[in-house]
C-alpha cells in the first residue's frame, strides 16, 4: 500500500509551492494576456460592426445620389428631346409659311402676267379689228369677201395671240 514517509510529504509540499509560484508568476500574466487578447478581439469586432454599419450607410447614400443623378439625367434628356421636337416643329412651321408665301407670290406674279397678257391681247385685237375694218371699208366687197377677210383676220389673230403666250 501506500507508505507515508517524508519523501511524499516533501513532494506534495514542493508541488504546492510550485503551484503557488506558477500561479503568481505564470497564471496571472497569462490570464491577463488572455483577457487583453479577448478585449482586443471584442473591440475589433465592435469596430468591424461599426465600420460595416458606416459602409452600409455610405452605400445607401451613394445609391440615393446615383438614383437622383439618374433622375436628373433622365429629366435633362427629356427636356432636350422636348426642345429638339419644338425646334423641329418650329422649323417645319416656318418652312410651311415660307412655302405658302412663295406660293402666294408666284400666284400674284402669274395673275399679273395673265392680266398683262390679256391687256396686250386686247390691244392687239383692237389694232387688228381696226385694220380689218379699214380693209373692209376700203374694199367695199361683197359678203363672201367680207367673210373671207374676217376668217383670215381670226386665223391671223389666233396665230399672233398664241405665239406671244408661248
Amino acid at each position: 500500500m501506500i507508505e507515508i514517509n517524508a519523501t511524499i510529504i516533501a513532494q506534495v509540499l514542493n508541488f504546492l509551492i510550485l503551484v503557488v509560484i506558477l500561479r503568481a508568476v505564470a497564471y496571472k500574466p497569462v490570464a491577463r494576456l488572455l483577457q487583453q487578447r479577448s478585449d482586443k478581439i471584442k473591440n475589433s469586432l465592435e469596430q468591424a460592426e461599426a465600420d460595416r454599419k458606416a459602409a452600409e450607410q455610405t452605400l445607401a447614400q451613394y445609391k440615393a445620389q446615383l438614383s437622383d443623378a439618374q433622375q436628373k439625367a433622365q429629366a435633362i434628356v427629356e427636356k432636350a428631346n422636348l426642345t429638339a421636337r419644338q425646334e423641329h416643329d418650329a422649323a417645319v412651321a416656318e418652312t410651311r409659311k415660307e412655302i405658302e408665301r412663295m406660293k402666294q407670290t408666284a400666284q400674284a406674279e402669274i395673275e399679273s402676267e395673265r392680266n398683262r397678257a390679256f391687256e396686250e391681247m386686247k390691244s392687239q385685237i383692237v389694232t387688228l379689228s381696226l385694220a380689218a375694218a379699214g380693209k373692209i371699208v376700203t374694199k367695199n366687197l361683197d359678203t363672201k369677201e367680207n367673210d373671207k377677210l374676217v376668217n383670215d383676220f381670226i386665223s391671223k389673230l389666233n396665230k399672233d395671240m398664241f405665239a406671244d403666250l408661248k
